[in-house]
């Protein structure tokens, strides 16, 4: 993906967002536990989330369910239970299951062929290859294609990706490959006459208490499949849980056991590195993982971690650069605690960890409440010249102890940031032509002219940070990102009183 404008990358494929999303009524909410009594000591818990801040400091959210029971949760403010995650490529899992459910109706099979359910979208001349792809190829990104469709820069989606040439016979090569996911999701439309979104309502969303899911679409108006989908950490560990019990929930067979075996068991190699969690083989739109475990996961950090041999899920949202690092955590710290048999009650072990994981949050900007010479630049207006950010001025409108209230023009909409020092103030805010999005700032001086604001994006894994030096008429505005799919520094704008 090419890097997004500036201030834009936030917002990549939340299609729209959805914010203050009620939790789901008790009776559909996991059951909890205490850790000893599902076989894991409390302070073995505690000492994960210890290694998490020392090691990544980059957690969103941790939910750890063992034997059908929550045994520990934890949400770093700003981000909360209630607050739906950007997945990335998590979406996929879903898609997948989505698939299953359709193959289960009799809508659809794997071996469906991938061209004859779209003819009028074709080329001209399909070659061997592409007549041969199957809805099996797709699931196990096995398409045949050496290089992904570039279909986000055409209008018909379906159209570009069957342009693309098919150079492998399907099957036989591995590629990871989002536009095979669009196109599974395109190909549930196709035969059921409704998006994968409203295809997984009935069938999977509501019976878990998954509530309000938001799901981008194509240009077409077709569910993106690859990507796309916010829900809650709680709603990731549902889907693992609905897995682990393959594919049965309260007393009722969602999804086939059958169609969860396949899925979830190595259909095409992808690597030989034993020490890498990218390399132990892919199922259908899942991952296999060391330790006979299979997850669904996406960019920067987000997981649904199945362990069978322990009767775990782990569930994680995140906004990490090394997500190898995040699994050799799970590997480290927490497989080695899952005992077989209940432990002995620890009350005060548990209180800890309980109190732990109640106050998680993520650190604001460092730095001093005030500055002895903010007044200087208080309700000036520094503009920028035309730049591909179309970020036009900032203003200081107030400071107000350790608050400060900023003002940002851009592409010809003003807007305020309200930044707390040593805490997160809750905002909303537009990027572009995007409709108001979370947004938790926290600000400070780290010198008596330059000022930090720490912008975090709560229903995404994505938060940046704005480094302001004040030179009298002179504003130097430095930009970076803590995850990107390209350079995160973004080039400095230098803005001025005019």
């Amino acid at each position: 993906m090419k890097r997004a404008h500036w201030l834009a990358l936030a917002v990549v494929c939340i299609g729209g967002g959805a914010a203050g999303i009620a939790g789901a009524s008790e009776d559909l909410r996991l059951p909890r536990s205490s850790p000893e009594s599902q076989g894991m000591a409390s302070g073995e818990i505690l000492a994960f989330i210890d290694t998490a801040e020392k090691e990544i400091d980059a957690l969103h959210s941790f939910m750890l369910v063992r034997h059908g029971h929550v045994v520990a949760e934890g949400w770093w403010a700003p981000y909360g239970p209630e607050i739906p995650h950007m997945l990335y490529s998590l979406s996929k899992s879903f898609t997948s299951t989505a698939v299953g459910m359709a193959v289960a109706e009799g809508r659809m099979s794997v071996d469906d062929s991938v061209l004859a359910a779209f003819p009028e979208h074709g080329p001209a001349e399909a070659g061997a290859q592409l007549e041969a792809m199957r809805v099996r190829d797709l699931l196990r990104m096995a398409t045949g294609h050496h290089t992904e469709p570039a279909v986000r820069l055409e209008t018909n989606w379906i159209k570009a990706f069957l342009a693309q040439e098919v150079a492998h016979k399907p099957g036989t090569f591995f590629l990871y490959n989002t536009p095979a996911t669009f196109m599974l999701s395109a190909m549930v439309q196709k035969a059921t006459g409704t998006t994968v979104l409203d295809f997984l309502q009935p069938r999977l969303f509501a019976p878990l208490g998954i509530e309000n899911p938001t799901w981008g679409t194509s240009p077409e108006g077709i569910t993106l499949g690859g990507y796309g989908l916010s829900v809650r950490t709680e709603d990731i560990a549902r889907l693992g849980q609905l897995y682990l019990q393959r594919g049965q929930w309260r007393g009722q067979q969602l999804l086939p056991a059958e169609w969860v075996a396949e899925a979830t068991s190595r259909q095409i190699a992808n690597g030989s590195n034993p020490r890498s969690d990218w390399d132990q083989g892919y199922g259908y739109q899942f991952w296999r993982c060391r330790h006979n475990a299979y997850r669904g996961d996406g960019a920067f950090g987000q997981y649904c971690i199945v362990m069978p041999d322990q009767d775990a899920v782990v569930a994680i949202t995140s906004g990490v650069r090394d997500m190898q690092s995040v699994m050799n955590m799970v590997w480290d710290r927490l497989l080695p605690a899952m005992r077989a048999a209940a432990l002995p009650a620890d009350p005060v072990a548990h209180q800890a960890l309980w109190e732990r994981l109640s106050r998680l949050k993520l650190p604001p900007a460092p730095g001093a409440a005030s500055s002895p010479r903010a007044t200087e630049w208080v309700g000036k207006r520094y503009e920028f010249p035309k730049n591909d950010s179309m970020i036009e001025s900032v203003r200081i409108e107030s400071v107000d102890g350790g608050v400060v209230t900023l003002s940002v023009r851009r592409d010809g909409v003003e807007q305020r940031l309200v930044s707390a020092h040593g805490d997160w103030r809750e905002n909303r805010f537009s990027l572009g032509a995007t409709p108001p999005q979370r947004a938790a700032v926290s600000g400070a001086w780290v010198g008596e002219d330059t000022y930090v604001v720490k912008i975090c994006f709560h229903e995404t894994p994505h938060h940046l940070t704005l480094r302001m030096r004040f030179g009298g008429d002179e504003l130097l505005l430095d930009a970076e990102y803590n995850v990107a799919f390209g350079p995160t520094k973004l080039p400095q704008l230098i803005g001025q009183v005019r």
